[in-house]
C-alpha cells in the first residue's frame, strides 16, 4: 500500500490515547499501514532474565500506531495538514495546503512556482481585497465610536490604581523613616546611658 506518511517526517496525533502529542516519524510499515512515531504509543513490555548474565525488569518502548490517526505537520507554516500531490520535473512531490512541498529536494522548486502563481493573480486578489477592505471600513467605522467610552472608563480606572499604588507606597516609605529614626534615636538613648 501506498504510504503518504514517510520516515523522517514530523507528525501530530489525531487520535487515540495520545492525541495532540508531536513527534518524529522513525519508521514505516507500509504492508500493515502502520508507523511507528517517536515518543507517541509507549507500551511497557516485562523482560524476564534467560540466564544469571541478563537483567530481568520492566522494559518501555514505542509501539507502532496506524497512520490513519496521524497528519503531517507543514515544516513552513507549522500546522496540521493533509497531503496533496503535484506534479514537479516529471515526480510527484508531497505539497503542503500552503503550497510548500514537504519533500526536502524539492522545498526550492515548489516556492519558485508559488511565486510565478502569485504574480499572475495578484491584479486579480489585489481589487479584490481593496473592495473587501472598503467594506470592512464601512462596517467597522460606527463601531469604533462606540467602544470610545468604554476606552475612557478603562483609561481612567487604570489612572486611579495607579495614584493610588502611589499613595500606598509613599505611606509606606514614610512609615519606615519613622522606624529608621526611632531605632537611631533609641540607639543614642541608649550609648549615653
Amino acid at each position: 500500500m501506498k504510504m503518504t506518511v514517510k520516515k523522517g517526517d514530523n507528525v501530530v496525533v489525531i487520535a487515540g490515547k495520545d492525541k495532540g502529542k508531536t513527534g518524529k516519524v522513525q519508521e514505516v510499515f507500509p504492508e500493515d499501514n502502520r508507523v511507528l512515531v517517536e515518543g507517541i504509543n509507549i507500551v511497557t513490555k516485562h523482560k524476564k532474565a534467560r540466564n544469571q548474565q541478563e537483567k530481568s525488569g520492566i522494559i518501555k518502548k514505542n509501539a507502532p500506531i496506524d497512520a490513519s490517526n496521524v497528519m503531517v505537520v507543514c515544516p513552513s507554516c507549522g500546522k496540521a495538514t493533509r497531503i496533496h500531490h503535484k506534479v514537479i520535473d516529471g515526480k510527484k512531490v508531497r505539497v503542503c495546503k500552503c503550497g510548500v512541498s514537504l519533500d526536502k529536494e524539492y522545498v526550492k522548486a515548489t516556492k519558485k512556482e508559488n511565486k510565478k502563481s502569485t504574480k499572475a493573480e495578484t491584479p486579480v486578489k489585489a481589487v479584490k481585497e481593496t473592495k473587501e477592505a472598503a467594506k470592512a471600513e464601512k462596517k467597522t467605522a460606527p463601531k469604533t465610536t462606540k467602544t470610545a467610552p468604554a476606552e475612557k472608563k478603562v483609561e481612567t480606572k487604570t489612572a486611579e490604581k495607579k495614584s493610588a499604588t502611589t499613595k500606598a507606597s509613599a505611606v509606606k516609605k514614610e512609615s519606615t523613616e519613622k522606624a529608621e529614626k526611632t531605632q537611631k534615636s533609641t540607639k543614642q538613648v541608649s550609648k549615653k546611658a
